[in-house]
């Protein structure tokens, strides 16, 4: 019975912080506490940097209250990491694992091979002519060595393979300059040369659209494979660039089960939730470059968000963290994309770092 007591006055606690900041909670009231705080029993809450918000005072320090895991939004990408053959660019994503250490934050690892933001030298010879399987196979496991072996023990979790499943219903796997010149064979190496690099890393396969039913299955069907046959990939990750009506609750439901009958970790890697319906999608010319967040879709917005962590809430012994792509309104990957000139708002804080409408839809349960 006390135990009953205990969590029936936790919640009211919180809900109490939120109404009276001043008043109630002691020190962890509305204006310490942050949302890592309100989840700590639940998984990490993560974000997407960049090094030079860490060196903004304002944003570090929004940082350290909110979140407890950090992902590089670009600085471990192929291309920004390894732009040439011969030549690393450790600066930034140095920088980003070196906060976190000094501040006792997890770090996510995104990504390790990628159709998109990958340098052309990695695909052809110094004429110009496209590289054979075994050249790009070796140039890969060396770029996987290198990066993965340089944060070894510093990054728990690895984005192995991104966006390789294709959106196309009639076909498995997208087709890239990867799977030209390797096939499906890419997929498998990345994950046992990460594997090699680092054994303790958890290792995931990254996709979007993972709640589309249709593109859930080849997801699935690609996953069931390597479980099968051995291939060490522990994860998926969802990235979540959801809008304010999509996906539903069955949907997001239906697509966390499906995964984790597989035996695999899920992590929603990277979260937003647009104001607009097309999502990121759809055929620009049938887009208003509308650019305003109405108090109506901010409502609506709220509404879907609250929905999303109920999802994540009820599922907590599949969901091992939960990582947001930017880290307010202030600046979004979504601005001007896919509509030139058109600003989005998907994030829990807006462009003054100030919780809005959703946050307090997420913290307050």
């Amino acid at each position: 019975m006390n135990l009953v007591y205990k969590a029936i006055a936790h919640k009211l606690l919180i809900l109490a912080a939120s109404l009276f900041p001043i008043y109630v909670y002691g020190q962890a009231s509305k204006n310490q506490m942050g949302l890592k705080d309100y989840y700590r029993d639940y998984f990490p809450i993560g974000v997407a940097v960049t090094a030079k918000q860490l060196s903004d005072s304002a944003q570090k320090n929004f940082i350290l209250k909110h979140f407890n895991s950090l992902t590089a939004e670009n600085a471990m990408k192929m291309g920004p990491i390894h732009p040439k053959e011969n030549l690393f660019f450790w600066k930034d994503a140095d920088a980003i694992v070196a906060f976190a250490q000094q501040h006792n934050l997890k770090v996510r690892g995104h990504t390790l091979c990628w159709y998109n933001q990958t340098p052309r030298w990695m695909f052809y010879d110094n004429l110009g002519n496209q590289v054979s399987k075994e050249v790009l196979l070796q140039r890969l496991k060396d770029h996987i060595y290198a990066v993965v072996g340089r944060y070894r023990d510093r990054v728990y979790a690895w984005d192995v393979v991104n966006e390789a499943v294709s959106d196309e219903h009639d076909q498995l796997l997208r087709n890239s300059l990867w799977y030209q010149i390797c096939g499906e064979d890419f997929i498998y190496k990345a994950f046992q040369y990460a594997h090699e690099a680092d054994p303790k890393a958890i290792l995931f396969y990254n996709d979007y659209n993972t709640e589309n039913p249709d593109k859930r299955q080849r997801i699935y069907k690609l996953l069931k494979k390597m479980r099968d046959t051995g291939i060490p990939v522990h994860a998926i990750g969802l990235q979540a660039h959801w809008s304010f009506n999509d996906p539903s609750q069955e949907r997001l439901e239906s697509t966390i089960k499906l995964f984790a009958s597989l035996g695999l970790k899920i992590q929603v890697t990277e979260l937003d939730v647009s104001i607009y319906s097309n999502g990121h999608q759809q055929d620009k010319a049938v887009i208003t470059p509308v650019s305003i967040l109405t108090a109506e879709r901010e409502q609506q917005q709220a509404e879907q968000y609250a929905m999303i962590f109920k999802v994540f809430r009820n599922h907590k012994k599949y969901i091992s963290g939960v990582t947001f792509w930017n880290l307010s309104d202030r600046y979004s990957w979504l601005d001007n994309f896919p509509v030139r000139g058109r600003k989005n708002y998907p994030l829990l804080f807006d462009t003054q770092l100030e919780p809005k409408k959703a946050y307090w839809n997420v913290v307050n349960f």
